[in-house]
């Protein structure tokens, strides 16, 4: 079994270095780049899909950091695969309960599943566009508390994240 385990620990790490390698393709105005970023991160959510099903979800302390953190990435991207982000927001959710994922993790994924359904996010971590020079998010549920929600899971406040990441 810890062979099996030190091999799943490699695979979402090996999957996350070609997402980050591909993921300039993700906008590209060319539509072979963007099919060739779909097609990957389909596979890759595929791939999780079936990880979960063996495993469940790959938690820091079966996997390690960076595949737990690989993992998340993965579920994050798959943005056409609502069941597969679904599940995995579900299993992170029961992880953060037994105190084995991080609440951060959680609300970006919680976010990224809510604007994918179409509905309003809660902690403001996903952006639809730029505007002035800084990232604009998606509608919140509740905009006035978005910095104190985001307080709650550890993320910086909205202002904080547009000064540090501003596309001017």
């Amino acid at each position: 079994m810890a062979r099996d385990v030190a091999a799943l620990a490699a695979e979402p790490t090996e999957m996350a270095v070609a997402d980050h390698r591909s993921s300039v393709y993700a906008n590209s105005d060319d539509p072979a780049e963007q099919l060739a970023w779909r097609r990957l991160t389909a596979r890759h959510g595929d791939r999780l899909n079936e990880i979960m099903d063996e495993y469940g979800w790959p938690t820091a302390h079966m996997v390690g950091e960076e595949a737990a953190r690989a993992a998340w990435l993965i579920a994050q991207h798959a943005d056409r695969q609502l069941d597969v982000q679904r599940r995995a927001l579900q299993l992170v959710r029961e992880a953060v309960s037994a105190g084995s994922a991080s609440r951060r993790e959680l609300a970006f994924l919680c976010d990224r599943t809510l604007v994918n359904e179409g509905c309003r996010q809660i902690y403001g971590t996903q952006v639809f566009g730029v505007k002035d020079g800084a990232p604009v998010p998606w509608p919140c549920e509740e905009p006035e508390r978005t910095d104190d929600l985001r307080a709650e899971v550890g993320i910086e406040p909205f202002d904080a994240y547009v000064a540090t990441y501003s596309m001017s």
